[in-house]
């Protein structure tokens, strides 16, 4: 399925679009703010690794070391790049498991607070892009406006973390019902072990209860997509693309919306397709905005993945161990 959407995306990215312009308008693109891009949006996973320090802790409530969790988030994207199905989540939580002593599902209910939160600033940002006056009224992505779908996209993450506020503050009525739901239609050694895991998702969401560390993951995740949307708005310059910078709002949130669509490694097709619609939008040719996503994804791709592999060689674990782990977990 990942295949094949991204068959389909990479084709209607690239339908129409010129190669010889398109590898023209990459050789002329200014080297400089290019690397001051790829050098922007490689930062955000130091910070997200600050992040997660907050987010994730020991069952006594301690701090973790930032060693560990740097080089479990660099192999988490690294693998995202290499292998499909979004396996990076899984690996991920599974080095934090095999280097820190926290459950895997702990850790995995931490990243997936971490998405949560990503997911409500992404559209927070968005909404701030759709709200300005350069941003062209009544604008589209196929046949649903890009402020409803913002407004759609603001609704879910707001309702997940709604959700996961009352679990993680009264767990154990939650906890009493999916046992007797588990008991009655499963053996019960697969209930049993379906509780426990569900107790590890629960303390993975413990950063909600503590308002000072509540509020230090808010103010980190705005830290990180603004440096990640500086480094959308220094690559416009790098092309001489004609988009204000709160532009790079709004083509963060849509990408980051459009990633979660089933695809191969990388989310090639995904990126591309995504940022052609986004700067069709402010008037942008298909050749240039193609030609911008592709030195982009591929310039930001390359760093991440090879900090990735250095961690991977360190730690002396392997692709395939993180694949076995990935489908396991699955």
């Amino acid at each position: 399925m990942g295949l094949a959407v991204t068959l389909g995306l990479l084709a209607w990215a690239l339908h129409g679009v010129d190669a010889g312009e398109l590898v023209g308008h990459v050789r002329r693109a200014d080297p400089l703010l290019l690397l001051v891009a790829v050098a922007l949006a490689t930062l955000t996973f130091p910070l997200r690794a600050v992040r997660w320090r907050l987010i994730l802790r020991d069952v006594g409530g301690a701090r973790f070391p930032l060693g560990p969790l740097w080089h479990a988030t660099a192999i988490g994207f690294m693998a995202n790049n290499l292998l499909p199905a979004r396996a990076g989540e899984f690996a991920r939580a599974y080095v934090a498991q095999q280097r820190l002593p926290v459950r895997f599902s702990t850790a995995l209910a931490s990243i997936g607070v971490e998405r949560v939160f990503d997911g409500l600033l992404l559209v927070g940002l968005m909404m701030l892009a759709i709200a300005s006056p350069a941003f062209p009224r009544h604008a589209q992505i196929g046949t649903t406006s890009v402020s409803g779908l913002a407004t759609g996209a603001a609704v879910v993450f707001a309702a997940v973390l709604g959700l996961a506020f009352l679990v993680v503050h009264r767990p154990a009525p939650w906890l009493a019902l999916l046992r007797r739901v588990t008991h009655a239609v499963l053996p019960a050694r697969f209930g049993e072990r379906l509780i426990r895991v569900a107790e590890g998702l629960v303390a993975g969401l413990e950063v909600l209860k503590s308002p000072g560390r509540f509020l230090g993951v808010v103010g980190w995740s705005v830290v990180q997509w603004l440096v990640n949307a500086a480094a959308f708005a220094v690559c416009f310059r790098a092309f001489g693309l004609a988009v204000p910078a709160e532009g790079a709002f709004l083509l963060q949130g849509i990408i980051g919306l459009g990633v979660a669509l089933p695809a191969s490694p990388g989310f090639v097709g995904v990126f591309e397709a995504a940022t052609r619609v986004t700067l069709a939008i402010y008037g942008i040719d298909a050749t240039r905005a193609v030609s911008y996503a592709v030195a982009y994804h591929v310039a930001t791709f390359l760093p991440i993945t090879l900090m990735g592999l250095y961690s991977l060689s360190r730690l002396r674990l392997h692709l395939a161990e993180l694949r076995a782990a990935a489908a396991t977990a699955a």
